[in-house]
């Protein structure tokens, strides 16, 4: 399900060690058995054999140094060595509550969002949404986009995976809502932007719609809900444009992405 990339390293090593998400809790002095693609992706792509390094990390905020034992049937026996903790997640806690979009948008929205150093996704079945889920094909979806978020992980050097909800409604979602956290409403009609909503406790939600945008229903609850309505300029952003512009613009006002 998840697939094995190259990632940052977590310190100022000049070699870099392949990054593994593990969906197996971590330890030092534990073996881990490595399957699917990552397994596949090490001993065929990379050609590791026994002794070799590696990076493993199960979204505690720590990477996990590890080492190959060798095959066993159905994959890959791993040791594990000693823990190191990650310094790569942002001092805001960002929710993004993202309207459904069709496939690879989607996809490419839970990519680039996890990124960008969101920490939780929250997917969003609205009522102009193409895409209908429910049952086990939300369930198998769900499945799929933490596969993305962990793979996007692997790739960026976070030790923590965002946590992917399952699909609900606009009414619903906001009723889970921590309290105390900023509210923004990505609305291409609002009249302030973001520079102006600058997130006192350090919790932000960022509600975006679907291909058709939300209803004047959905966009009624949200501002009941206390969401503010914010624009990212003069022109109409995409479904999978607008989210990824304001967390960039999120981060680098108030977040990590300043270098400051």
């Amino acid at each position: 399900m998840w697939r094995a990339r190259l990632g940052a390293l977590v310190d100022n090593s000049v070699v870099a060690s392949p990054r593994i998400y593990s969906p197996q809790p971590l330890h030092a002095g534990s073996d881990v058995v490595l399957t699917g693609n990552a397994a596949n992706h090490l001993t065929r792509v990379l050609r590791l054999t026994a002794g070799d390094e590696l990076r493993l990390f199960h979204g505690d905020g720590q990477d996990y140094i590890a080492q190959i034992e060798g095959p066993v049937r159905g994959g890959l026996r791993v040791r594990v060595q000693s823990a190191r903790p990650v310094a790569t997640e942002s001092g805001l806690k960002i929710t993004l509550m993202q309207g459904i979009c069709r496939g690879q948008k989607m996809d490419l929205v839970i990519q680039k969002a996890t990124e960008l150093g969101v920490t939780s996704i929250l997917p969003l079945r609205c009522e102009r949404s193409v895409v209908r889920l429910q049952g086990e094909r939300a369930l198998r979806r769900r499945d799929h986009w933490f596969g993305i978020a962990a793979a996007a992980a692997e790739q960026c050097g976070r030790a923590i995976v965002p946590k992917v909800h399952p699909a609900t409604t606009v009414d619903d979602a906001v009723a889970s809502l921590p309290t105390g956290s900023t509210r923004l409403l990505l609305d291409p009609a609002a009249d302030s932007g973001l520079a102006r909503q600058a997130p006192a406790d350090g919790i932000v939600v960022l509600l975006a719609g679907p291909e058709g945008g939300l209803t004047p229903g959905e966009r009624s609850i949200a501002l009941q809900a206390g969401f503010t309505g914010v624009r990212l300029g003069p022109r109409v952003l995409r479904t999978e444009t607008a989210p990824l512009a304001a967390l960039s613009v999120v981060q680098y006002l108030y977040g990590d992405l300043g270098g400051g």
